[in-house]
């Protein structure tokens, strides 16, 4: 090999090596600055699905106090009165001619199935037939847990589900909280680990379970 051409190459490899250092010293635009707190749990929330997700819950058409109607999508607790009473996500577009199984009484009409739509953070807009949940057959839920109990004492995690329930207060997104078997577990609307891992970050890793009951569609 002449001298130029060792030269050349040695030169190369020393501005690759340049250009490798300077990339490991120059932080992502998205990365936290160097010593930044993570945020809190609650502070963050997470945005919309960007794909379509599954939702089985009661779905209410009842009349509004101003006048005219309301039709939502409830994924809580629903008060087990005649009729029942809900509240959820607001719906758009649907037609009780398009499925079966609703019950009417006092101006008000439900029914419980499984949706797949749109969810915009808002509304939900479904994009598929909405199947009755009496023959709806989902898909085993993952255990998050692995099967393996917590290990964090009992005092804490009334403490911590405390903490979790004061912080989504506010938050529509907040369905419930419970603990059991050594975690404190989490209903949220939706989450594609933006809670979870917030809730990792200040509680420490295998404390906190949050689960979203929007789930991606299949």
């Amino acid at each position: 090999m002449s001298t130029v051409l060792r030269r050349a190459t040695a030169s190369a490899a020393a501005i690759a090596a340049l250009a490798l250092l300077a990339s490991c010293a120059t932080p992502r635009d998205d990365a936290p600055a160097p010593g930044a707190e993570p945020p809190r749990f609650g502070d963050v929330e997470p945005g919309p699905p960007e794909r379509d997700v599954l939702a089985t819950g009661t779905v209410m058409d009842k009349p509004l106090d101003a006048g005219g109607r309301s039709v939502e999508l409830c994924l809580g607790a629903v008060a087990q009165s005649y009729p029942p009473q809900c509240g959820g996500i607001p719906i758009v577009g649907w037609d009780w001619d398009a499925v079966e199984g609703e019950e009417t009484a006092s101006d008000h009409t439900w029914g419980a199935y499984a949706v797949t739509g749109r969810y915009d953070g808002e509304t939900f807009t479904p994009t598929a037939d909405p199947v009755l949940l009496a023959l709806f057959d989902p898909m085993a839920p993952e255990d998050p847990t692995g099967g393996r109990p917590g290990t964090t004492p009992e005092d804490e995690l009334a403490e911590i589900q405390q903490t979790v329930m004061d912080r989504l207060a506010d938050h529509e997104t907040m369905l419930g909280s419970y603990t059991q078997d050594g975690y404190v577990w989490v209903e949220v609307m939706w989450d594609h680990g933006t809670y979870q891992e917030a809730a990792d970050a200040e509680f420490g890793d295998g404390v906190v379970i949050v689960q979203s009951v929007l789930k991606p569609a299949p």
